[in-house]
């Protein structure tokens, strides 16, 4: 009897053992189950929530503001603290770039100088002895300052090698010109602008000399006057056409004179057409400009200009400064270049 008391207690221990086991792991396995995130009812919710803790904010901290002004005190630090403008004067720099071969280079650098607000004088571009590279020849107007800051930022660019300023460097500056001149004359120049590609003086009357014509015409057949008489009458006074006779002598003497000037500075006359001659010159700018207003009373059907090329000289071995000084003074040689025709 004791046997079975003890035998049936053992049995319902280890039932309630079991079922406690089963209980804790179905606890376990419900915490590792991912559970839904709480219901948020609308967006006001999360007002409702600073609405209920909300608290007093702190205070700003105290900042030291500066004083109110007068007018006076303003006007006065206006002029006395602005810096003053730069008393540099403004002349021509030249500066010489190297640069690589390649495509847009030109537009980076002509877009630098834009920027600046330089407007560029003359621009000449040209391939060099090195395949891979190109020289750049500029010519602007500036102050020293500026320019140096330019130069500075155009040797920033990646494809640029190297940029110098042949300002005051004693250099050999060239310029190619080529000039359209007309040889017969400045009075039919107008009427050769407008006979085309030939150059031939036109002998076509504008709307204003027709009118005029007419009305004359009008006016001397009201007074019985032959129209025939009157046309050829008109007809030679209108007419702006030379015979071949001053044709010739007008050609020969003005390309005989535009030879001889062309000669003494050094130009020659490349082609010959029958109205007008191209005369090629290479020298200085201001020898260029000299020439051009020379042949302007002739009259200039057409012109171009290469622009500035520069190269630096190279110094004589053993030559002192006071020698260069000298040189470059009124005792020595003097250029060629620089004197007046003839």
């Amino acid at each position: 009897m004791a046997s079975a008391v003890l035998f049936s207690r053992a049995r319902t221990s280890s039932r309630a053992f079991f079922a406690r086991q089963l209980t804790w792991s179905a606890v376990l396995r419900a915490d590792k189950i991912p559970q839904p995130p709480k219901d948020v009812d609308d967006s006001t919710s999360a007002l409702d929530y600073k609405r209920t803790q909300r608290t007093r904010p702190p205070p700003l901290p105290a900042m030291d503001l500066p004083r109110s002004r007068s007018a006076e005190e303003a006007v006065t630090n206006i002029l006395y603290n602005t810096p003053p403008p730069s008393l540099q004067p403004f002349k021509k720099h030249v500066l010489n770039c190297l640069v690589q071969n390649e495509p847009g280079v030109l537009s980076r650098v002509s877009g630098i100088l834009a920027g600046r607000g330089f407007n560029i004088d003359s621009l000449v571009v040209c391939s060099t002895e090195i395949r891979d590279l190109s020289r750049m020849c500029i010519v602007l107007s500036g102050q020293d300052g500026v320019v140096e800051q330019v130069r500075r930022q155009l040797e920033d660019l990646v494809p640029v090698w190297a940029v110098l300023d042949y300002t005051d460097t004693r250099t050999i500056t060239r310029e190619l010109l080529l000039v359209k001149v007309s040889i017969l004359g400045p009075e039919y120049l107008e009427d050769q602008l407008v006979g085309g590609p030939t150059h031939s003086p036109s002998s076509q009357l504008t709307p204003e000399e027709k009118m005029e014509r007419e009305q004359i015409l009008a006016h001397n057949f009201e007074l019985g006057v032959h129209p025939e008489a009157v046309e050829a009458e008109l007809r030679e006074s209108i007419s702006t056409a030379l015979t071949p006779s001053q044709a010739l002598r007008l050609k020969h003497q003005h390309l005989h004179s535009i030879s001889t000037l062309a000669n003494q500075f050094g130009g020659k006359i490349v082609d010959v057409s029958e109205n007008s001659v191209i005369v090629e010159l290479t020298a200085k700018t201001n020898r260029v400009e000299a020439f051009l207003g020379l042949l302007r009373p002739f009259g200039i059907l057409e012109a171009a200009r290469t622009g500035v090329m520069a190269m630096p000289r190279t110094p004589i071995s053993g030559a002192s400064v006071e020698d260069a000084a000298l040189t470059d003074g009124g005792g020595g040689a003097v250029d060629a270049s620089l004197l007046p025709p003839g």
